[in-house]
């Protein structure tokens, strides 16, 4: 472990969500950029389950919350071993998810697959959900300004009301089950018997975004806290409910880099009990608090220590923190970092006697996506000798299989691989004349050509493949496309979008393309708006002249029709003056029945 302060950078934030499973933290649910929910082992660092909530984009979500532990009645039971009777007889199953949709999905992680839907209740994003602690209840509020408690042995909503004028957007159910904190305009706490308002606290001036009870203490011992934080608030603020009723103002206030985005905490259950606290901010830094809560302090308190971690590049990059779980031991930790498509967890020793920590890791080398046999159902086949193995991928970014044993090699032109000039000049041919039915590798050849080219920045191999315009072979290529190649495919693009017009508007399906096919991966990039800045501007110096442009066709558009319309009026009115004239001709009839 290394020791010392860097200057750290601030993370954009995606906001999605990322927790811990309750006691044992062997599991961490995260809900990434692509829209699926996967659930790692942090034991053996695996990916356990993955669940796919809806490909719409109204289902994606919003707010993961685990269920209490309770004991498995999946199945028949069996009568258990004496050398199984220590074993723990409770385990975490369901985890809920609210959804963009208005929605709640009650995912069961003992079936690996979804075990309800709770919908029909909310008209807005579901913003919290929580689960009670001992009854089979979870509370979920809304941007409707909402809190519905829903019964989960019928899936029925059992009681809405409204709870405030703004959006709710924390939920918190006190340890005993008595009593509910929500937060819109103001945070209030709700006796859940009742449905009552029993105290109100005032003191955020933007969202409440975290609502945690702090202590196990029955409210009317003055010894009930719970703490409270806010978008683009740097203080996490502890209120005390307080018999007498005089709790307007926060008793204690700690001190973070930024808004938090993740807390852990050992609640407090007497005063001589210190509340542990972990904070994961949305800059990425960890802050540890330890206090006793035995009333009001003035000034607002520093972390014990701050935790950050970097990589092992020459210039370190700091790599951001996701969440932080407390354990029994106050000086271990469990981590995850990285990015939420493919965290790294990692349980720490940290020295809390030093005010800043700073933990150094290669990430790069750290990440492997690993998935559990049991959960995955691909199978490797058993290959024999006269089996032929088709390499799925790119071809030419594969390595060749080799024959079996004793097999002769082919003689002829069929062993030997095309060259770039060759593969151009088939897609020339097979551009202007596509013969029905016969077997076609343009894809493959446009997106190895199109990683050659953007390895060597040879001008010729872009502008053939560039030159397409279908959106369906556009499209199938860009999909071919390794990920290392999609920034530099961006980057190429970005620089084509500048230059001929005829150009750019063929340079716009190929971003399109590259958004749809790869947006999840971009979003994870943790320096995307250095790297697509050019880009950005690009497009917003276009939208503003596009304003202009609609504004002058406008005009031409009123002036074009009054210029026809004028046209109109004078066809009309020659045609009405050759009508009057022609009928004023006098005609003369002669006797032999002609007309002059």
């Amino acid at each position: 472990m290394t020791i010392f302060l860097i200057s750290y950078v601030t993370y954009s934030s995606l906001g999605l969500p990322c927790v811990f499973s309750p006691k044992s933290r062997q599991y961490l649910a995260l809900c990434a950029q692509d829209g699926r929910l996967r659930i790692w082992n942090t034991d053996i660092k695996t990916l356990n389950q993955e669940y796919v909530p809806s490909a719409h984009l109204s289902a994606t979500c919003t707010c993961i919350s685990w269920g209490p532990c309770r004991k498995a009645k999946e199945g028949p039971q069996r009568k258990k071993r004496k050398s199984e009777a220590g074993q723990v007889e409770n385990q975490v199953d369901l985890l809920a998810l609210g959804t963009a949709a208005g929605s709640v999905i009650i995912y069961s992680t003992v079936k690996g697959a979804l075990h309800c839907t709770l919908d029909g209740s909310h008209s807005g994003v579901v913003n919290c959900v929580q689960w009670h602690p001992e009854d089979c209840l979870l509370y979920s509020g809304s941007d409707d300004t909402h809190i519905v408690e829903w019964d989960l042995q019928t899936g029925k909503a059992r009681c809405k009301w409204k709870a405030d004028r703004a959006p709710v957007t924390s939920l918190c159910v006190s340890p005993d089950g008595k009593l509910l904190l929500s937060a819109g305009h103001t945070i209030k706490m709700w006796d859940l018997e009742t449905k009552e308002v029993y105290r109100k606290f005032t003191g955020h001036s933007t969202a409440v975004t975290t609502l945690r009870f702090a202590t196990t203490r029955p409210p009317d011992s003055d010894g009930l806290y719970f703490l409270s934080g806010a978008a683009h608030d740097r203080l996490l603020s502890v209120w005390q409910v307080r018999e007498d009723g005089k709790d307007k103002n926060s008793v204690v206030s700690f001190n973070l880099t930024d808004e938090p985005h993740h807390i852990d905490l050992f609640t407090s259950n007497s005063k001589e009990e210190a509340l542990r606290l972990a904070v994961v901010c949305k800059d990425g830094q960890l802050h540890l608090f330890e206090h006793f809560l035995n009333g009001p302090c003035k000034k607002p308190l520093s972390p014990l220590c701050t935790v950050q971690m970097t990589g092992v590049e020459d210039s370190p990059i700091p790599v951001p923190l996701l969440a932080a779980a407390l354990t029994t031991d106050t000086h271990s930790l469990l981590l995850a970092y990285g990015n939420h498509l493919q965290p790294v967890m990692e349980r720490v020793e940290v020295n809390t006697a030093e005010r800043h920590v700073c933990l150094t890791r290669d990430v790069h080398t750290t990440l492997s996506l690993t998935m559990e046999t049991t959960v995955s159902k691909v199978k490797t086949p058993v290959v024999n000798a006269k089996s032929k193995v088709v390499v799925p991928g790119l071809p030419g970014h594969q390595a060749p299989v080799k024959g079996a044993l004793g097999s002769e090699k082919r003689k002829g032109t069929d062993a030997k691989e095309m060259s770039i000039e060759e593969r151009l000049g088939k897609i020339e041919m097979s551009s202007e004349k596509a013969v029905k039915g016969a077997p076609s590798l343009q894809t493959d050849n446009f997106a190895v050509l199109l990683v050659q080219g953007l390895e060597s920045k040879d001008a010729n191999i872009l502008n053939k493949v560039f030159q397409t315009r279908k959106d369906m072979l556009i499209k199938k290529t860009v999909a071919r496309v390794p990920l290392p190649a999609v920034l530099p495919l961006v980057e190429e693009i970005t620089k084509r979008m500048q230059g001929h017009p005829y150009t750019a508007v063929l340079m716009v399906r190929w971003l399109k393309a590259v958004l749809m096919q790869h947006t999840s991966y971009l979003a994870s990039l943790p320096d995307l708006m250095f790297q697509l800045g050019v880009l950005y501007h690009m497009i917003e110096s276009r939208v503003k002249m596009f304003h202009k442009l609609t504004k002058l066709h406008g005009k031409l558009y009123l002036l074009m029709t009054q210029v026809r319309l004028s046209s109109c009026s004078k066809i009309v009115n020659l045609s009405q003056m050759y009508y009057l004239n022609a009928s004023a001709i006098p005609i003369t009839l002669h006797t032999d029945g002609s007309r002059n």
